[in-house]
């Protein structure tokens, strides 16, 4: 199939429906809007529905029940959304449902701005509702990997009947690249024999439920989460390594948009003798500690950049153990870091001295 020049939010639409996907309850925030106007567009032309909720609330509980049904759904939001719809997503995963989530991330807290931004990372790996769950989250960094991880999730969130979040931000959503919807193999995924699909007298009746009122049944489904993600941890870990043969001076740990940056930054600096690698994490939950930890070890310093404050130092540090000094370096607000200032902060690690916080 030939390229077609989209932009990330269109392709991430015609992605989901590439998945199978022909249910889409939403509504509309900046800068993810071109996603619902698309399929509110495209849906229809495949026998699938559109419906904008009258809130993302709304929203949230239209995808329980569609998931609960079998079907393949979606939804997309940005960050204050994703904050509404959060009651529903947890009782979702509670209940065992797959969903795929998209979020545009834009400037915040609050109302914020609507430029792009990367800090809704903690609100998607650690705060996303209540109780004791977790969504796998993969960050894509350019549009045709946008289009791939959403395909893939359709398929992750089946196979662990768990909520997947792919989340971008604004930059990812608006820029238009080619894109090409490769053909892909149907995936190996177990049966919806737990679906809610009408009671013909050959079966249990099934239940959609996250309620449980016995203690010991409600431990019990936690820990059943919590096995899926382990197997999570130990067999969906993605990342990328760039220029990272050999030692080199400090590695760049980014990602999304960011990452892109900093491959700029890598290329220039080559130039000079200065020997930068990068780590780009692709899932941020589970995050790939080990692998950073194997990277980082052929580094001197370690030096993490953001369109946030500082939400992924953290895990920066889980993974490194103290073994190496991590700076830190980020702009928010919706301002994309460019280049020259990363150069500089760089030139600063190189010299001993203190990064600039922004």
């Amino acid at each position: 199939m030939a390229k077609i020049l989209m932009k990330g939010n269109e392709a991430l639409g015609e992605a989901a429906i590439m998945a199978g996907c022909k249910l889409f309850f939403g509504y509309p925030i900046t800068p993810q809007n071109e996603i619902p106007e698309y399929l509110s567009r495209r849906l229809p032309q495949v026998g699938g529905c559109y419906l904008q909720a009258e809130s993302e609330v709304a929203a949230s509980n239209m995808l329980y029940g569609a998931a609960g049904v079998g079907e393949r759904v979606f939804t997309s939001s940005s960050g204050p959304g994703i904050s509404l719809m959060s009651e529903g997503l947890s009782y979702i995963a509670g209940a065992q449902l797959p969903v795929v989530v998209v979020n545009i991330v834009r400037g915040g807290p609050g109302l914020g701005g609507i430029l792009p931004a990367q800090s809704d990372y903690s609100q998607a790996t650690r705060g996303l509702g209540h109780g004791d769950f977790r969504l796998l989250v993969l960050a894509p960094s350019t549009v045709q990997e946008a289009a791939d991880l959403i395909m893939d999730a359709f398929d992750l969130a089946d196979k662990y009947r768990s909520p997947v979040m792919v989340i971008g931000d604004g930059m990812i959503g608006q820029m238009m690249e080619p894109v090409e919807f490769k053909k892909r193999k149907k995936a190996e995924l177990p049966p919806k024999t737990w679906a809610a699909t009408g009671y013909k007298g050959d079966r249990k009746r099934n239940v959609i439920n996250s309620l449980y009122l016995d203690p010991l049944e409600l431990e019990a489904n936690s820990w059943q989460l919590k096995e899926r993600y382990d197997a999570m941890a130990r067999d969906e870990l993605r990342w990328e390594l760039f220029n990272c043969d050999g030692k080199y001076d400090v590695l760049i740990v980014a990602y999304g948009s960011t990452a892109r940056i900093c491959k700029t930054v890598i290329e220039t600096l080559k130039k000079e003798g200065i020997s930068v690698g990068l780590f780009r994490p692709i899932t941020l939950f589970p995050y790939p500690y080990k692998q950073l930890y194997d990277a980082a070890d052929k580094a001197k310093s370690v030096f993490c950049v953001e369109m946030s404050t500082g939400q992924m130092v953290d895990d920066v540090k889980i993974a490194l153990e103290g073994t190496k000094p991590v700076d830190f370096y980020g702009r928010t607000g919706g301002i994309i870091p460019t280049p020259d200032e990363i150069i500089e902060q760089i030139r600063k690690i190189m010299k001993g001295e203190e990064v600039d916080r922004r």
